[in-house]
């Protein structure tokens, strides 16, 4: 088996991913079900790790790259195929996306790779970086909108 060099730290059902499979990748969600949305397709999430990412359970400097893609949405039906193929941001969203974040930072390795995706459909891409504190190196905006940005951060030596 491979070593597990990558996590997906809120990995859903998989949606980014080419290869759901990656032998590379330790795939962790807070949730593991098996819905049918409103238009018939399955929803599956499936994590190798069943994991809140604001307080996972994997030691420091475990990772070479990590994928920190959360909810975006505040403000959603919980029953909404949204809601269920996404996830909904808590009241606490900023303490929670800052608490995973950090998380995020701690189980990769010196001079690893953080990925972090956000869709600023309800909240702008400045409150999220001043939420997480730290600037990107770099990062692209993507989408029919422009409004998914992928931003590339760097876990330095001395952090």
């Amino acid at each position: 088996m491979a070593e597990k060099i990558i996590l997906d730290a809120c990995c859903g059902s998989k949606m980014c991913w080419f290869d759901k499979e990656n032998p590379l990748v330790l795939f962790s969600d807070i949730r593991k079900e098996d819905a049918i949305l409103c238009d018939g397709r399955k929803l599956e999430v499936s994590p190798d790790v069943v994991a809140d990412f604001t307080n996972m359970p994997f030691a420091d400097n475990s990772f070479k790259l990590v994928l920190f893609d959360p909810p975006h949405m505040k403000k959603l039906g919980q029953n909404t195929w949204m809601a269920q193929k996404y996830g909904v941001l808590l009241p606490t969203w900023e303490t929670d996306i800052r608490a995973g974040f950090d998380e995020c930072m701690r189980v990769l390795e010196p001079f690893g790779i953080l990925i972090l995706k956000w869709n600023e459909a309800q909240i702008k891409l400045n409150k999220l970086l001043e939420v997480v504190g730290v600037s990107p190196l770099f990062g692209h905006t993507s989408g029919k909108h422009g409004k998914t940005h992928w931003l590339c951060f760097m876990k330095l030596k001395n952090d």
